[in-house]
C-alpha cells in the first residue's frame, strides 16, 4: 500500500536548541482545536494511536511530519506559523519548506536497510527487566530484534495494513541513554535491515510523537 506524508522543515534564524518535545507543547498549545497535533483529550486521556503528527529536531532544524489525515492537519496550521517559541527561545521562522509523498508501505521481498537518525527507544518497563537479565550479546539482538517486528506490526494496525507472512530483521545497535518525560531510558542507535518499506522520517517505538525513533533509508552501496 502507498501511505501519504508531508515531511515539513522549518528554518528559523537562528540553530534550534531545544528538543522535539517542547516543539510539540508550543505547536499543540497554539492549535489546541486539532487534537492530532498534541494527542491528548479530556485532561487526562490519551489518543492512543499511532500519531500522524510528529515532532522532530534534526541537526538543529525543527522538522514535523504528517502522515495520512495528518497531512492536511499540517498543510492548515503551517500559514499560522511565524515563530516558535520554545521555553526561553524565541525563533523566528524564515521559511517552511514541504515535501509531500505517497510512500510505498508495507512487506517486500527484498531486505531494506535503515538507520535511526533519532535514537530508538525500544523498552517498556516490564521487558526493560527482560533485557537486562539476558547477558549473552547474541541472545539481546534477537531479542531486540522481536521488539522491531512488534513495533512495526503496531504500526501497522494502525496504519489498516495487514501484513501477510513473516518479517525478518536484522540490526546492528549501540545503547545510549536519553532523556524522555523527565526520566532516564535506554536507547538504541545504528542501523537494521528489515523485509519492509518503511517512509523517512517516520518513527517506530515509543515516543514517536516526540521524535524517538525516527527513521532513514540507507541506499545501497
Amino acid at each position: 500500500m502507498n501511505v501519504r506524508v508531508l515531511i515539513t522543515a522549518i528554518k528559523t534564524d537562528k540553530p534550534v536548541k531545544e528538543n522535539a518535545s517542547m516543539l510539540r507543547g508550543y505547536i499543540g498549545n497554539k492549535f489546541k482545536e486539532n487534537i492530532i497535533l498534541h494527542h491528548h483529550v479530556k485532561g487526562n486521556e490519551n489518543l492512543y494511536a499511532y500519531p500522524r503528527i510528529q515532532y522532530k529536531i534534526i541537526e538543529n532544524t525543527p522538522i514535523i511530519v504528517g502522515i495520512e489525515e495528518g497531512v492536511e492537519i499540517l498543510k492548515n496550521i503551517s500559514d499560522g506559523l511565524k515563530e516558535l517559541i520554545l521555553g526561553r527561545s524565541r525563533y523566528k521562522i524564515l521559511s517552511i519548506q514541504m515535501n509531500q509523498l505517497n510512500a510505498e508501505f508495507g512487506k517486500c521481498r527484498e531486505n531494506i536497510k535503515y538507520k535511526f537518525l533519532l535514537p530508538w527507544l525500544a523498552l517498556n518497563q516490564e521487558n526493560y527487566k527482560k533485557y537486562k537479565e539476558i547477558n549473552d550479546w547474541k541472545k539481546k539482538k534477537e531479542f531486540l530484534n522481536g521488539i522491531l517486528i512488534g513495533n512495526i506490526l503496531s504500526m501497522c494496525k494502525s496504519l489498516d495494513y495487514i501484513v501477510a507472512g513473516k518479517l525478518y530483521p536484522h540490526s546492528l545497535l549501540n545503547e545510549e541513554m536519553i532523556k524522555y518525560k523527565g526520566i532516564f531510558h535506554t536507547a538504541f542507535t545504528g542501523e537494521f535491515r528489515i523485509n519492509f518499506k518503511i517512509p523517512d522520517y517516520i518513527g517506530i517505538g515509543k515516543g514517536v510523537s516526540h521524535g524517538f525513533g525516527t527513521i532513514k533509508r540507507v541506499k545501497n552501496d
